[in-house]
């Protein structure tokens, strides 16, 4: 009688186990960019990381819980571009540094194959798609919601829809960054380009909602 292996929590893993872990997540990662995730089998998946089909199972029951892992991890890091806030720093500095920092880890080698791999799957995988939005852009856009109320309430900026306008300024940081790259147009943006789109992304929002000198003053009188 054959005993299926038993898969243990993340949480459980000791060192050595983390790293099988990630070489497993590694090997996963280049073969479902090179081939696709539903070319990519569980058995491939197992030679392209140098382990066991039985040690793969011990780790992952499916090749769907697979690839979650690995998108939660990236969307993991790409929050981090999103949700680190000095708010007491000029505000035009904070969002100069997180629309350049966004659309460079976004441009990064094989974060649009994995987006573009999400997408396919989105129709028949709803949760995945509805998880790797509420991890990565749709936190993203909540994290920056929170700190242009911040500032609102502190003073710096006017009343206005903190949602749509977080959601406005990501996406002027990327759609002639990276976008293009995710439909193929183009490749990685040159570092010019990425300041200058980022550079009238900030404008147009502090042009639209910074409290100028003369308000501020009449505000405090």
């Amino acid at each position: 009688m054959t005993t299926q292996p038993v898969e243990r929590p993340a949480s459980a893993l000791g060192p050595s186990d983390s790293k099988k872990r990630r070489q497993i997540m590694e090997g996963a990662r280049r073969l479902f960019l090179s081939q696709g995730f539903d070319t990519a089998s569980m058995n491939a998946i197992a030679q392209q990381a140098g382990v066991s089909k039985g040690t793969l199972y011990v780790y992952f029951k499916s090749k769907e819980e697979l690839f979650e892992a690995i998108l939660e991890e990236q969307c993991a890091e790409q929050a981090q571009q999103l949700c680190d806030f000095d708010m007491d720093e000029d505000i035009k500095v904070v969002l100069t540094r997180l629309g350049r920092e966004l659309v460079r880890f976004l441009c990064l080698p094989g974060i649009v194959p994995s987006l573009r791999t999400v997408i396919a799957i989105a129709d028949r995988m709803p949760e995945l798609g509805t998880k790797f939005y509420l991890a990565g852009p749709g936190r993203g856009i909540a994290s920056l919601k929170a700190y242009l109320e911040y500032q609102v309430t502190a003073g710096a900026l006017k009343p206005h829809d903190c949602e749509i306008a977080a959601a406005q300024f990501v996406e002027s940081c990327l759609s002639l960054t990276y976008k293009p790259m995710l439909f193929n147009f183009t490749g990685p943006p040159a570092e010019a380009r990425i300041e200058r789109v980022v550079e009238m992304a900030v404008h147009m929002l502090l042009a639209a909602y910074k409290v100028q000198r003369a308000e501020a003053s009449e505000q405090a009188e």
